[in-house]
């Protein structure tokens, strides 16, 4: 409920409209993208629109673990919510043992690493 009814996404190469395509977008991801852990930052701001930059570790149900990485920029209503988003990611594959995140699953804790801390 944090989107528009007729909400428009980009994710990747996948453009969908409206909260029924987004969760069904969503749910397709994270079926896929397997223990998924995410650190974002604020990059810009200007009105009723902000830009992010974000990275993720996750894993496939074969055990491949990658880092995505990606920038997003959203736009939201005068209601405050979200009408735009777009978003652009690459994945890289990387070893078990070269992950960074390693916080439970859930919200990030505060005093983890930023991406900016990180190297990242």
């Amino acid at each position: 409920l944090a989107y528009t009814v007729d909400s428009a996404w980009r994710n990747r190469a996948e453009f969908v409209n409206g909260r029924e395509a987004i969760v069904g977008l969503l749910t397709r991801k994270w079926q896929k993208e397997l223990d998924y852990r995410l650190i974002k930052e604020l990059w810009a701001f200007d009105g009723n629109r902000i830009a992010v930059r974000f990275a993720y570790e996750w894993h496939d149900d074969s055990g491949n673990w990658y880092r995505s990485y990606g920038n997003e920029n959203w736009e939201f209503n005068e209601a405050g919510l979200m009408q735009r988003r777009f978003a652009c990611i690459n994945d890289a594959p990387i070893k078990e043992a070269d992950r960074k995140f390693f916080w439970p699953l859930g919200r990030r804790p505060d005093d983890h690493p930023s991406l900016s801390d990180l190297g990242l």
